[in-house]
């Protein structure tokens, strides 16, 4: 096992982290003039073009940014040494949701080196993280479970989970609806606004995390961002309030996907509220990620898609 001092993410680490994210991909890619996928070297990729292979840590521009952001109180970043470099890094958010979630740390990411002793960089960030969680007094570590590379599947299979819910992609038609609800705008990127509160529809990590990442415009000074179409919303309807996000589909621009945090659990009420909403902007179907236990209230009409995620209780070290 490898000696590894964890310690808080610093600015100046942001090239070395970027670096761990970058490293699995061997190969860079884009489409050319005529649509078609070409390898291109990665200096000759734009900040979009990187973008599209992984989110903010894919270039140093945008990587100074998100890491910026966390240094300034969005969530937990921490990197581990090993050998005087920077050997692994983890990411983790901070939230309080009503049972079974309650007041717990959410691990977004855990990226270790390629030259690294893997498990003992690996384990050293995550006594880091549990001592973090107790520090913020938060009763839970948890992780999304998808299961889609090799090395997801191994730290899965190297630590005990706990699966807390499991959630579902489902596709519904946006339609007009006979009911009376208000939406406005709401620029409002206060966190401290869903304290406590659900994520309905659109969970796949935490709804700190979620919210992180979908509220604040951060990332609409790329363009090609900004030209996605993206909605946040502060919505009534029957007596229940809630924040909601649609986001226009990169590859189809007719369809969004849904988000929504609410005091209380989804309604009909609500789902009819949100289908209105956007049919009158032009949408013709509406992704929504549920837990299983509310699959339900989207009604027979909402088709089942193949994607499930399970949120997990990760147990500390000892106990795994």
């Amino acid at each position: 096992m490898t000696d590894a001092h964890v310690r808080p993410a610093a600015l100046d680490d942001t090239a070395a982290i970027s670096a761990l994210f970058r490293a699995p991909i061997s190969v860079w890619q884009r489409l050319d003039a005529r649509g078609r996928v070409e390898d291109v070297p990665y200096a000759d990729l734009t900040i979009y073009e990187r973008w599209l292979h992984g989110g903010p840590w894919m270039s140093l521009e945008t990587a100074a940014i998100q890491l910026g952001q966390l240094l300034s109180g969005a969530g937990l970043a921490l990197v581990a040494e090993a050998g005087g470099q920077v050997a692994g890094y983890l990411e983790a958010y901070h939230g309080v949701e009503p049972s079974p979630f309650g007041d717990h740390v959410h691990l977004a990411h855990l990226v270790v080196g390629p030259d690294a002793a893997h498990t003992g960089v690996e384990q050293a960030l995550l006594a880091g993280l549990f001592e973090q969680a107790a520090a913020m007094k938060a009763r839970h570590v948890t992780v999304s479970r998808i299961g889609e590379t090799p090395g997801e599947t191994s730290f899965y299979e190297r630590y005990h989970l706990q699966t807390l819910c499991r959630i579902r992609r489902l596709s519904l038609s946006a339609r007009t609806g006979q009911i009376f609800y208000r939406a406005t705008e709401h620029s409002n990127a206060d966190p401290a606004q869903i304290q406590g509160w659900h994520m309905t529809v659109g969970r796949l990590t935490s709804a700190r995390q979620e919210w992180e990442q979908l509220w604040p415009r951060t990332w609409e000074i790329i363009p090609q961002v900004r030209q996605q179409r993206s909605h946040r919303l502060h919505l009534a309807a029957a007596g229940q309030e809630a924040y909601i996000c649609c986001r226009q589909q990169l590859y189809d621009p007719r369809s969004a996907d849904v988000s929504c945090w609410s005091a209380k659990p989804l309604t009909n009420q609500l789902v009819s509220a949100i289908r209105d909403w956007g049919h009158r902007e032009g949408y013709r179907t509406l992704q929504w990620v549920v837990a299983d236990d509310t699959v339900k209230v989207l009604g027979p009409e909402a088709e089942v898609g193949g994607y499930t995620v399970e949120t997990c209780l990760l147990l500390p070290l000892e106990a795994s």
